[in-house]
């Protein structure tokens, strides 16, 4: 364990070194990589320093133990042993986790699309109540959540709504979330008192920095149009909403949240960037899951993945065969139970995967 974590402190003092290297610190894209990088071996280090302590302290005690000169030295020497031996094996694992190559898209902000499948007007509530989920959710997470684009259902809810969320490591958090959603419930439209089950989509893509994706303005087919819905005085009177259509992929992102038309645009840009991103990106997860045989985030936006079942108060996600019967509390947003095993299943995945490195 010490040679593996002597080869990743080798790493961590040449990151420290480049961080502070002028001409590193201009090129903008390779300083953001390496302060990550920097942040996460510094983690690392702690649990090195943290391993090394309490390694000493096994061996100090052991010693003491072994000498037996001061029966109040043994008494304290076996204490420290005992405490020592316990810690060990819990920090090995913590380390074979923390060892475990990360996703570099994890630390990024993300744009999530919610979009109401089969069900009709009850998939659109659905998609409303599920944007409601995740709006308590990053607000428990101390995430900022920004409406891009919404189409309003009939009877309440949306057709689909894109917003975009940033803060700390959003994007490996929230991918879990991505795949068909299904309701099992008594709709509001439904006189008869019958259960029907309905559905909605949910992507989450990895926000896209300018250097990741490069556009070309020629090929982006730009057209402003009078915005819909809540909003004001300005709402259908000024051309401020935006629609970008990118011509080489069909791809399409608009965007009619604010009043200025600049604002649209760059939120529209932004959302089209990560869309051409999570393009490519896609097909390496696709790729990943293959190789690994994970249906924990496969990237497959037709799985189905969860189910909320309203008589029997349950939430029920497939990929990992977890059941809570505590539907209230999760529509209200407390998610994190479930993203924590969906983390721990991937994880532990990636740590067979990787036990020949490990």
């Amino acid at each position: 364990m010490l040679d593996k974590l002597q080869i990743v402190k080798q790493r961590f003092d040449e990151v420290s070194d480049l961080i502070i290297q002028p001409d590193i610190m201009t090129d903008q894209k390779r300083y953001i990589a390496l302060n990550k990088e920097y942040k996460d071996l510094k983690v690392l280090m702690e649990k090195r320093d943290e391993y090394i302590e309490v390694t000493n302290n096994l061996a100090e005690a052991e010693d003491i133990i072994s000498e037996g000169a001061d029966p109040e030295m043994v008494d304290m020497a076996k204490m420290q042993y005992e405490e020592a031996k316990e810690r060990i094996p819990k920090l090995e694992d913590e380390v074979k986790f923390l060892l475990i190559p990360k996703d570099p898209e994890d630390s990024k902000n993300a744009v999530v699309e919610l979009r109401a499948g089969t069900g009709g007007d009850e998939a659109s509530i659905f998609a409303g109540d599920l944007f409601r989920m995740y709006t308590k959710y990053c607000e428990s997470k101390g995430w900022k959540v920004d409406t891009v684009d919404f189409s309003e259902g009939t009877n309440g809810g949306f057709k689909e709504i894109q917003f975009e969320v940033s803060g700390e490591d959003v994007y490996g958090t929230l991918k879990f979330e991505a795949g068909v959603h299904r309701v099992q419930r008594v709709p509001q439209t439904e006189t008869q008192g019958r259960v029907h089950t309905s559905a909605a989509t949910v992507m989450v893509f990895p926000e896209a920095e300018e250097f990741d994706v490069e556009i070309n303005p020629k090929e982006v087919r730009i057209d402003f149009f009078c915005s819909s819905g809540p909003g004001g005085q300005s709402v259908n009177t000024t051309y401020s909403a935006v629609r970008l259509t990118h011509l080489p992929t069909g791809l399409v992102a608009q965007c009619q949240d604010q009043k200025s038309q600049h604002k649209n645009k760059e939120k529209a840009f932004k959302v089209l960037r990560s869309r051409l991103y999570e393009m490519e990106l896609a097909k390496k997860n696709e790729a990943d899951a293959a190789k690994r045989g994970s249906m924990v985030t496969s990237g497959d936006r037709s799985a189905k993945i969860r189910t909320y079942n309203y008589p029997q108060g349950r939430v029920t996600d497939h990929r990992i065969g977890l059941t809570l019967y505590d539907l209230s509390n999760i529509v209200n947003g407390d998610i994190q139970r479930i993203i924590d095993e969906l983390q721990l299943a991937e994880n532990t995945e990636k740590l067979k995967a990787n036990s020949d490195v490990i």
